[in-house]
């Protein structure tokens, strides 16, 4: 998937991601204010949680429930220092589960991103729009 929308159709942007992800690792690519929480916030809402949202900046890792009592795991590597930071929160045993993962700033744990994940590449389009490529392997 690539698309232009604007921020009137993220709901649709987020539906689409549910939809099409093969894989619940999902790896948010993007210029600071590119749209990654606002995409962020949509997918949690549509996956039925009823929680605050928010950018997990620097506990790393934020956690939420749907109201079928299922997690949801937020992350933001942007403020960490090196990768061991996020082995000490356990990212293998996040990764190694059966949840969502919701990854802002993955360039910055590349080595330890797991091969089966969707990359997300949000970006300004010249028309105030922005760029959404979803890439699966």
């Amino acid at each position: 998937m690539k698309k232009k929308y604007s921020l009137e159709e993220i709901d649709a942007i987020a539906q689409k991601v549910i939809q099409e992800s093969r894989y619940k690792i999902v790896l948010f690519y993007g210029a600071m204010g590119a749209g990654k929480t606002t995409l962020i916030k949509s997918i949690c809402k549509h996956l039925q949680s009823e929680d605050v949202i928010s950018s997990p900046t620097f506990s790393l890792v934020n956690e939420y429930r749907t109201t079928s009592d299922e997690l949801i795991y937020h992350f933001d590597f942007y403020r960490i220092d090196d990768e061991e930071e996020a082995l000490d929160i356990g990212i293998e045993d996040y990764f190694g589960s059966d949840t969502w993962c919701l990854v802002e700033w993955p360039e910055n744990i590349e080595n330890l991103l797991p091969l089966e994940s969707v990359k997300i590449n949000l970006a300004y389009a010249d028309d105030g729009k922005r760029s959404i490529q979803l890439i699966q392997p």
